[in-house]
């Protein structure tokens, strides 16, 4: 049974930091692309960053780079997501994907998501 179990969410005051961690179980995790979504409330869900399954490559959207920083433990099967200098436009359920594509066919796994909360 394949799960992706996400943690380290919360409510934090702006210009603080978080890190979110996602735990993945039922699929070969070292072979797979991770990503972490947010998805405000009202807006569409947006890609936040995606590290490779080779090479450990990152790419960011453009607000995020700088502040967050992806990484991956295939040791631990879990992907992280370090946030610095939170905003309030940060708050968010963070979810994190697993894609890969094996043979031509596609795998694409979802977490329940966490949620980020970033007020004073």
């Amino acid at each position: 049974q394949v799960q992706l179990v996400e943690s380290g969410g919360g409510l934090v005051q702006p210009g603080g930091s978080l890190r979110l961690a996602c735990t993945a179980s039922g699929f070969t995790f070292s072979r797979y692309a991770m990503s972490w979504y947010r998805q405000a409330p009202g807006k569409e869900r947006e890609l936040v960053a995606r590290i490779t399954s080779i090479g450990g490559r990152t790419n960011y959207a453009d607000s995020m780079k700088g502040r967050f920083t992806i990484s991956r433990d295939n040791a631990k099967n879990t992907v992280y997501l370090q946030m610095n200098i939170l905003k309030p436009e940060d708050t968010a359920v963070y979810y994190c994907n697993a894609f890969g594509v094996f043979n031509a066919y596609e795998s694409d796994y979802w977490g329940q998501g966490t949620q980020v909360t970033v007020s004073s």
